[in-house]
């Protein structure tokens, strides 16, 4: 454990000063995300056909492909992330409090980006309003494009709602010190603020934690999003009960590879190690292993029910999945990642926080595959062989390529700016360990600590 104690100062760093490291990073993730609008732009002037897809009466391919699995990906990551948040605020999960908001800005970055791939595969965006909105009413009980936009709204709300909650405490605490050009978003997040509230607050935020732990498995990405492909039984890819808890393991092992990779970004930039610590990335990485033996457990699931005397059509559509290399490769990622954690875990030795970003960076190239795949062998096998013997086939085009490197540049525009607006480290998760670092320390840190936090009030 570092000797070092944490202050309010610390979390108040980013708003000191721009690396040149920080410019960098905001013009390359600047650059992914304008590539991607301009090939959007060229994609809105002529239509969708410049994508991969084909028509799938005729074409003899895939009307969902690249779009629609990262559109998964990225909602299983900001359903995990929540998750992850509201699990240490509900279980007392201490140890991450450091990075619960983080988490929590992961899940409006991740639902945002779901959201745009919705009305960017939607092929012209007038349609989310003259063809979701201006007809709710009607298309909310039999559209699937309806039941995602009102998830996604829904849980955007929540989250916002979550994370405002919270936000007031530290905004109020620390309004002298935060920038001043920002007083306006300031003042109308703390609008009627006072002390008196911050209990009830605590127990607000507690009870929507329980909200969101109850939601997930039910509503969310263990609910909706997979039953609109796993009631579908003329899918026999995609048709069962496993896909509601298969995607709730690939959420909750994409979100904590992202929280790992953004712990170890902050903690770099902004000297952070003694606030988001070592324990933190073991406990992450332990976390990882053991979602990833439940992914891999479900997959073995669906291949041996899918391999052993199956009915043909789910016969054709395993054996074409397990034989396509991107599903070995992504199978291998999550396999190694596997072994690595279960090896730290006999010898810790072998535990380092560079290793834990590798197996986050395989983990999501994993499930973004594996996404993408499913949505793809879904429709290139139906039951009722609709392209005779030969399926047919997809190969992404450069613009659904650049969507993925073009979202993931919009995140990270995300939280480059955001850092720069709210503390990214809840002054409740420097409080909590400045008190156990005083305890620990004999009352040396405690006092060290005590005179940063009067500063910081005065």
């Amino acid at each position: 454990m570092s000797t070092k104690t944490p202050r309010e100062a610390d979390i108040l760093r980013p708003f000191q000063g721009t690396s040149t490291a920080y410019y960098a990073l905001f013009a390359l993730a600047a650059l992914a995300f304008g590539a991607f609008l301009i090939g959007w732009m060229y994609q809105l002037y002529e239509g969708l056909a410049v994508t991969g897809l084909s028509d799938w009466g005729t074409g003899g391919g895939v009307t969902w492909g690249v779009y629609i699995g990262a559109f998964i990906w990225w909602v299983g990551i900001a359903h995990g992330g929540i998750i992850l948040s509201a699990a240490v605020r509900l279980l007392g999960m201490d140890r991450y409090m450091p990075v619960a908001r983080l988490a929590e800005l992961l899940t409006i970055a991740g639902l945002s980006a779901a959201g745009f791939y919705i009305i960017v595969h939607m092929g012209r965006p007038d349609r989310m309003v003259t063809s979701v909105l201006g007809h709710y009413h009607i298309t909310v009980h039999n559209s699937p494009l309806v039941w995602d936009v009102t998830v996604i709204t829904a849980y955007l709300v929540l989250t916002a709602t979550y994370l405002g909650l919270t936000l007031r405490y530290d905004v109020s605490r620390l309004r002298d010190q935060l920038p001043s050009h920002f007083s306006p978003i300031y003042t109308m997040l703390t609008i009627g603020y006072t002390e008196r509230e911050d209990e009830v607050v605590q127990r607000m935020v507690w009870w929507l934690a329980l909200a969101i732990i109850i939601m997930a498995p039910l509503l969310l990405h263990g609910g909706v999003i997979p039953w609109l492909f796993a009631v579908l039984p003329t899918y026999p890819r995609w048709f069962g009960g496993v896909q509601g808890p298969q995607f709730l393991t690939i959420a909750l092992t994409s979100a904590i590879s992202g929280v790992i990779i953004l712990s170890y970004a902050f903690r770099r930039a902004y000297d952070w190690g003694h606030i988001i610590t070592d324990d933190v990335f073991r406990g992450l990485t332990l976390w990882l292993g053991f979602f990833c033996l439940l992914f891999l457990w479900l997959q073995l699931q669906q291949v041996t029910t899918g391999t052993f005397f199956p009915p043909i059509e789910l016969e054709v559509a395993w054996i074409a999945t397990i034989e396509a290399p991107i599903y070995i490769f992504a199978m291998s990622l999550v396999g190694l990642v596997l072994a690595y954690i279960f090896a730290q875990t006999i010898r810790p030795a072998l535990f380092s926080k560079e290793r834990a970003i590798v197996c986050a960076v395989a983990v999501l190239t994993a499930t973004l595959f594996e996404k993408v795949l499913f949505v793809v062998e879904g429709f290139l096998h139906p039951s009722f062989e609709i392209y005779g013997a030969t399926p047919g086939t997809y190969q992404p085009s450069l613009i659904e390529i650049a969507s993925i490197t073009g979202t993931i540049g919009m995140v990270t525009l995300f939280f480059l700016l955001i850092t720069k607006v709210f503390p990214v480290v809840e002054l409740h998760a420097i409080e909590h360990l400045r008190h156990e670092r005083g305890i620990d320390e004999g009352g040396h840190g405690g006092s060290e600590a005590g005179t940063g936090g009067t500063g910081s009030h005065e």
